[in-house]
C-alpha cells in the first residue's frame, strides 16, 4: 500500500534535482556528465522520459490494461535525443511536468491498485508501491551523473543503500554474474552476491563509492579489493 515515507523521500529526491537543473544555463546543460556520450541535456530528458514510463505502468496497475514501459528501445533512445539539445528552462518544466504527472497517477491509484504488480523494461515485476522506489533510484543515481554539484556521497544514506540492494537482488536474480563482496568501510553494509562456498573478491570502501561503483560509474579510488584489483562492475541493468 501507499507509502507515506517513501512519498516524502521521493518528493525531497524531486525537488533536489530539480533545484539543480534550475541552476544550469543552457551552456552547462549541453556539459559532460559521468555517463558519457550523455550530456546534461541527456540525462534531464531521461529522467523526463523514464518518469512518463513509470505513469503507463501506473495506469497498467490501476485500468488493469497491460502497457510497456516503453514502445521499444529504439523509441526510448530516440525521445532522449530528441530532447537533449534543449534549453535549461525548457528541461527544467519537462521535468517539473513529468513528476507532477506521477503525482497525479500515484493518488488517483486506487486501494486494489496497490496489490497489482506490472512488468519493468527488465522483465522485473513490481508494485506500484515499488515504482515509487524506482523512481527515487533513477532521481539519485542521475542527479549524480549531472555532475554539476551532487555527488553519490550526497545521496541520504538510507538511501543509497536501498539503492544498493535494488541493484543487489537484480544481479542475483541472474546466472551469469560472478561471486562478489561488498563491504562498507563506514556503514555496516555487507551483500554477496552468488553466495556459495566460493564468495569471489571482496570489494570495500565508503557506501557511497560502493554505490558509484555498483551501478556502473567510474571506479572510485577509495575503493579495494581483495585479492587483487577492484574489477569491473558486473553490469545490472
Amino acid at each position: 500500500m501507499r507509502d507515506p515515507e517513501a512519498l516524502a523521500d521521493m518528493e525531497a529526491s524531486t525537488n533536489r534535482f530539480i533545484t539543480t537543473v534550475r541552476s544550469l544555463t543552457d551552456e552547462q546543460v549541453r556539459g559532460e556528465t559521468l555517463i558519457p556520450p550523455w550530456t546534461r541535456g541527456h540525462v534531464v530528458t531521461h529522467v523526463a522520459r523514464a518518469t512518463d514510463s513509470l505513469c503507463r505502468l501506473l495506469r497498467s496497475a490501476r485500468t488493469g490494461v497491460e502497457t510497456p514501459q516503453y514502445a521499444s528501445m529504439e523509441a526510448r533512445a530516440a525521445e532522449i535525443e530528441a530532447g537533449a539539445d534543449r534549453p535549461a528552462g525548457v528541461l527544467v518544466a519537462d521535468v517539473l511536468d513529468a513528476a507532477a504527472r506521477f503525482d497525479r497517477e500515484i493518488r488517483a491509484l486506487p486501494p486494489e491498485a496497490w496489490r497489482k504488480e506490472v512488468r519493468l523494461r527488465t522483465g522485473e515485476h513490481r508494485t506500484p508501491a515499488g515504482l515509487i522506489l524506482t523512481r527515487v533510484r533513477e532521481l539519485e543515481v542521475h542527479h549524480a551523473d549531472l555532475a554539476a554539484g551532487y555527488a553519490f556521497a550526497d545521496i541520504p544514506g538510507d538511501t543509497a543503500r536501498w539503492i544498493i540492494d535494488d541493484i543487489v537482488a537484480a544481479l542475483r536474480r541472474r546466472t551469469d554474474v560472478q561471486p562478489l563482496t561488498i563491504e562498507s568501510t563506514d556503514t555496516d553494509l555487507t551483500r554477496t552476491l552468488s553466495p556459495g562456498t566460493d564468495e569471489g573478491p571482496t570489494v570495500s570502501g565508503p557506501q557511497a563509492a560502493l554505490l558509484a561503483w555498483l551501478s556502473g560509474r567510474a571506479t572510485p579510488a577509495s575503493l579495494t579489493a581483495v585479492p587483487g584489483d577492484v574489477p569491473p562492475p558486473p553490469t545490472w541493468i
